[in-house]
């Protein structure tokens, strides 16, 4: 029983605990090398000392067991199960791979954020035959201190989840935890919009479209996708060139991304999450350098080697260097070293929105097409 509500990675604790059930009831050697005293005998009647001493191992062996298993914060181990899920949705139903779960949105969200904030995260996981089959990973309120010094207070929670279309009926379950987790609070989630079943699940729960995402400058996203099978040579300015973060280091790599991205919370810490996160590759993490030595445009490339597939997250363009073609010659380099690496298949993500046009225009020039996107979802914190 306890794998199915625990979870494969806690099969090691199991065996531990059993050990010390195995070894309580075996009282081994008499001192000297003496055979153990026959069941029955005066040792082990009522009142000894040995089964005391056994019983304060046992309960604390039981102890730790229960904090592993009972933990709701958001370990590597838990990703790299999650990410599992990810990658045998995508085999036989990618189009249900929701927002932020896929391999890669999930080890750049944890490797950049569990420092800072995981301490705000909740997650539960459930499990069929010893494999995940749906899971729920929370994001609670916090406060986010950003790199120019502005700080933001998130005060709603937000959801990322996968449940296995094999047992979509398990996002009842996957709501009702949600719902307890964040009781209290506006809660938003962003599945799928080809998930008819979850979307009208989440109805039946009281969540309705988030009126965020309406307008032309709504908030969802779309994922894109492409084959490799031929990709244009990319062609930089004269002086430019490519770099991987192997070569250029971690201090420039998480420059590239704050001048991309500023105001931006990733620091040092961030990046040294990511690049402990399943299936980061420094090789795969590419950067344009600028003839003055900045770095001026970076994406990271995550690889599905089961899927052969690979997504980039984040992609982004330091504001001086925009509109000289870097991004797109980056993009193109990148796909040729992800076929290089074993893809044969490449999604990106952006907003789909009318109202921002940039990416997605950036994306459709190297032969990028939407090929799904979310379904933003709302419940106020009065409700139900």
């Amino acid at each position: 029983m306890w794998p199915e509500v625990y979870g494969t990675r806690h099969l090691d604790a199991v065996r531990s605990v059993m050990a010390a059930l195995v070894f309580a009831s075996d009282p081994g050697p008499e001192p000297g090398g003496r055979e153990p005293t026959p069941a029955g005998s005066a040792r082990f009647a009522p009142g000894g000392r040995r089964p005391r001493k056994t019983g304060r191992r046992l309960c604390a062996v039981l102890a730790q067991w229960r904090t592993m298993a009972n933990s709701e914060l958001v370990t590597a181990a838990d990703v790299q199960l999650m990410q599992g899920l990810a990658q045998r949705v995508t085999a036989v139903r990618p189009d249900l791979v929701n927002s932020d779960a896929s391999f890669g949105e999930l080890a750049w969200n944890w490797g950049r954020g569990h420092a800072c904030d995981g301490a705000s995260w909740r997650r539960r996981l459930w499990f069929s035959g010893g494999e995940p089959v749906a899971w729920g990973w929370a994001r609670l309120p916090r406060r986010v201190r950003r790199n120019d010094g502005s700080v933001k207070d998130v005060t709603g929670a937000y959801l990322a989840y996968q449940v296995h279309p094999d047992h979509a009926g398990l996002v009842d379950e996957v709501i009702d935890w949600y719902d307890g987790t964040a009781a209290g609070l506006e809660r938003t989630v962003m599945p799928s919009a080809a998930d008819e079943f979850a979307l009208r699940r989440w109805a039946a729960h009281g969540y309705g479209t988030d009126p965020a995402s309406l307008g032309d400058a709504g908030s969802w996203t779309q994922l894109n996708e492409r084959d490799l099978t031929d990709v244009e040579r990319p062609v930089l300015p004269d002086g430019f060139r490519f770099r991987t973060a192997d070569e250029a280091g971690p201090e420039a790599a998480v420059q590239a991304h704050l001048d991309a991205w500023s105001p931006s919370a990733y620091t040092a810490e961030g990046y040294r999450g990511v690049r402990q996160a399943n299936g980061y590759r420094g090789d795969l993490h590419v950067l344009v350098e600028a003839p003055d030595g900045t770095m001026a445009s970076s994406t990271i490339m995550w690889l599905d080697e089961a899927n052969r597939t690979a997504q980039f997250e984040p992609v982004g363009t330091h504001r001086d260097y925009r509109r000289q073609g870097l991004a797109r010659a980056m993009l193109l380099h990148g796909m040729r070293l992800a076929r290089a690496a074993g893809a044969a298949h490449m999604t990106v993500a952006c907003l789909g929105a009318p109202g921002h046009p940039q990416a997605r225009g950036l994306y459709h020039s190297v032969g990028f097409r939407e090929f799904t996107r979310d379904a933003p979802l709302v419940r106020t914190g009065t409700a139900g």
